[in-house]
């Protein structure tokens, strides 16, 4: 990625930095994925990144929008979304939400208990009009990922057991203002092996036969997301290898005639176009290291100390010797550090750091600890 310095001159620091031509190259290369696939279709997972204007990016490519809360889904309306194209995920669907998906008119909702089931029956009944819904599956498959982000075992809070797919279903089937459409799936986050979702294929081939032997069919399959990007190789690797992901469902998942598939890939679609961009504040020389202090902190960038995950840091600003730094922000904790150890350019107080890969996860999740200001985010 080359960063137009120049115009980083007139922007405060800390900022988002968006790539717009790499996050248009990498929707293009999903549509040609997709374009070889029909039936398989993408719902962007807003969680990874909210920001309005790679909002309009990724729907003029043509994509949904996968949400998991009523804030999402009238931002993804906001930013031009067909309404048809939206799905909703989530464990504590609250009724004004509900409310607003079945007024908007979404694709469905991805149901997660009997319990949030009976809800959106009586409140479409209210409204008289009839919920289309998938359930949400816990497929027991585990993931190769951080703790924080594996959703798909049986002790994870997410989806209904496999053991009660059918009792679900059959309530469904008896509920006037609900329609049974299909089956939804997650298994996590920042997933780079393939043999994870193939596992997942299988399990959802399992059920599939499952509930054929009971004379069920469905007409959507949501495998959920969870593409990985190389945080370690942003500018080796700035694209997914989304042809795998999505030859791994085409080869190993038995799909029935007319079945539709459904993904809501997020971090992949967005994780490399951007980077985190702050100024150092100080080098800070103490008796056992150095120190370059930024001025952006866990507040801009949680993930370091949320997840222990690494960003690479760049200093745009110098081509001076090799040093050895902490890189860390000004919030009082302990864990706000971006990195440590780390092979930089000499330092100097002004210069410009880039924190990369941070287009997912970043700008969405910054708060306002310590009384700062929200980082922007800028498309460009």
């Amino acid at each position: 990625m080359t960063f137009p310095i120049e115009k980083f001159k007139d922007i405060e620091t800390p900022f988002y930095y968006y790539d717009k031509a790499l996050l248009d190259k990498t929707l293009d290369t999903i549509k040609a994925e997709l374009a070889q696939r029909p039936g398989y279709h993408l719902h962007y997972a807003i969680k990874a990144n909210a920001n309005m204007d790679v909002l309009r990016e990724i729907q003029k490519a043509g994509f949904g929008v996968d949400c998991v809360s009523g804030g999402e889904i009238q931002q993804a309306l906001d930013a031009g979304f067909d309404a048809g194209k939206i799905v909703y995920a989530g464990v504590g669907k609250g009724d004004w939400e509900i409310n607003l998906g079945l007024e908007a008119g979404i694709f469905c909702f991805n149901v997660e208990s009997l319990e949030e089931l009976e809800i959106i029956n009586e409140l479409a009944a209210a409204k008289q009009k009839v919920a289309k819904v998938c359930f949400r599956i816990n497929p027991n498959v585990g993931a190769h990922t951080h703790a924080n982000i594996t959703t798909g075992l049986a002790e994870n809070k997410f989806g209904i057991a496999m053991e009660d797919m059918e009792t679900a279903i059959k309530a469904a089937t008896e509920m006037r203002n609900i329609e049974f459409i299909g089956l939804h799936f997650h298994i996590g986050s920042q997933i780079l092996e393939m043999g994870d979702f193939e596992a997942l294929a299988m399990r959802v081939n399992e059920l599939q036969d499952r509930l054929e032997e009971q004379g069920i069919t469905v007409k959507v399959i949501n495998v959920g997301g969870g593409l990985g990007i190389e945080y370690s190789d942003p500018d080796g690797k700035p694209i997914p290898d989304f042809k795998a992901y999505f030859e791994t469902y085409s080869k190993n998942l038995k799909l029935r005639e007319g079945q539709e598939l459904h993904c809501e890939l997020g971090r992949a679609v967005v994780g490399q176009m951007g980077s985190l961009i702050t100024k150092v504040l100080y080098v800070k020389h103490a008796h056992v290291k150095k120190f370059a202090i930024v001025d952006a902190g866990m507040s801009d960038l949680i993930r370091p100390a949320l997840y222990e995950a690494h960003h690479e840091i760049q200093n745009l600003s110098s081509n001076g010797q090799q040093e050895t730094y902490d890189v860390v922000g000004p919030i009082c904790e302990s864990s706000d550090v971006f990195g440590k150890n780390e092979k930089l350019p000499e330092c100097h107080r002004g210069d410009i750091i880039a924190l990369r890969s941070a287009g997912a996860y970043g700008e969405i999740m910054a708060c306002q600890y310590n009384c700062r200001k929200l980082p922007k985010g800028y498309l460009f």
